[in-house]
């Protein structure tokens, strides 16, 4: 029975092969999300064109958006508290001595007293002066930096929409007719308006909810875009996680009232990237989120990079199932129902997801 409700799977290492695009899209799929924060711009139109081979399933493009990352770095590169580190523009590789970050000019728009965060505070560093497009920062807490890692600073510096590798990322997804857009780290209407003028009127644009200000402005962003994404991991950046459950209530509630389609992102099945079956605590979370009225769901890591893709896509298709026969009003019996090893034991089939 097809599913009511919206499944968005990112694709990656772990899911880009055709067969478990097609399997995927045998389970119920409704999109497949390319996240441009992960994906060359120079793998971008291969990538879309194994798709569309694979599948009639559409494909949603996921702007890298206005977000500063580390870039190369040694392995093991370990800073340790109170050690000085130059921050870099890009591409250098890495070192205790100097991080690469980007966008080039984002270390420009420090504050001299900043707090600088890596990757959900695992490292955080105290910026101490800014000169000539590069930082000295001090290291508050030490640990490892990788690359590609998420880099929050306090206050935040402001910065463009679109990056340069979003505009050429789009006008690829333009040309081989994507007609679906996730935008990140939306935080007005006017950057809603700007991809809406590059993709056309026809498309669907789904503005990702992930930053105060973004909260803030939810009721104009409704206005313009189809559709918002709560991406709990990158709102945890820049709010207290313990709020994070009641803060994506609020915003679910508020797009429910204000008729606009709600998705809720990160950390759904996290477990199920390294083991088969998720945790009894993720399953709750997901039942909760669409109790508390959200319209779809977004796999991240658990497709793109999990040892268990498809399995994933299976278990979310289960719990909305489980969700949309619910509404009709289970009975205690109803849910008492034989477990699939029980019914295996008595020659009725094996086990499924």
């Amino acid at each position: 029975m097809p599913i009511r409700k919206a499944l968005l799977c990112t694709l990656g290492p772990s899911s880009l092969d055709p067969r478990v695009i097609r399997a995927l899209t045998d389970v119920g799929v409704t999109s497949f999300r390319i996240n441009m924060s992960h994906t060359p711009l120079s793998d971008l139109e291969g990538i879309i064109r194994r798709i569309q081979h694979a599948t009639e399933v559409p494909i949603c493009l996921d702007t890298e958006g206005p977000q500063i990352r580390t870039g190369r770095v040694r392995a093991a590169t370990v800073v340790t508290a109170g050690a000085r580190v130059r921050l870099v523009p890009d591409p250098i590789v890495g070192s205790a001595a100097a991080l690469p970050l980007s966008p080039p000019d984002a270390i420009a728009r420090l504050a001299p007293g900043a707090r600088v965060s890596i990757d959900f505070d695992s490292v955080v560093l105290r910026v101490d002066r800014v000169h000539d497009g590069a930082a000295v920062a001090t290291v508050v807490t030490g640990g490892e930096v990788g690359p590609r890692k998420a880099v929050t600073a306090f206050p935040s510096p402001s910065l463009p929409a679109f990056s340069e590798k979003d505009f050429l990322a789009i006008r690829a997804a333009v040309a081989h007719e994507i007609g679906q857009y996730a935008l990140s780290f939306c935080e007005t209407p006017a950057s809603v308006n700007q991809l809406r003028a590059m993709v056309g009127p026809r498309s669907t644009i789904m503005a990702k909810i992930e930053s105060r200000k973004g909260v803030r402005n939810l009721g104009k962003i409704a206005q313009c875009a189809d559709a918002v994404i709560i991406d709990r991991g990158d709102l945890s950046r820049e709010v207290r996680i313990e709020a994070i459950p009641l803060l994506q209530k609020a915003i679910v509630r508020k797009a429910n009232a204000l008729g606009i389609p709600v998705y809720v992102a990160t950390n759904l099945l996290e477990s199920m990237v390294t083991r088969r079956t998720p945790t009894r605590a993720e399953v709750n979370d997901v039942m909760n989120t669409l109790l508390d009225g959200a319209d779809g769901l977004v796999l991240a890591a658990e497709t793109a990079v999990g040892k268990y893709p498809v399995e994933a896509a299976k278990m979310v298709v289960a719990l909305l199932h489980e969700f949309e026969g619910s509404v009709e009003g289970y009975r205690i019996e109803d849910l008492l129902g034989d477990h699939p090893l029980s019914r295996a034991s008595r020659g009725r089939g094996p086990p499924s997801l």
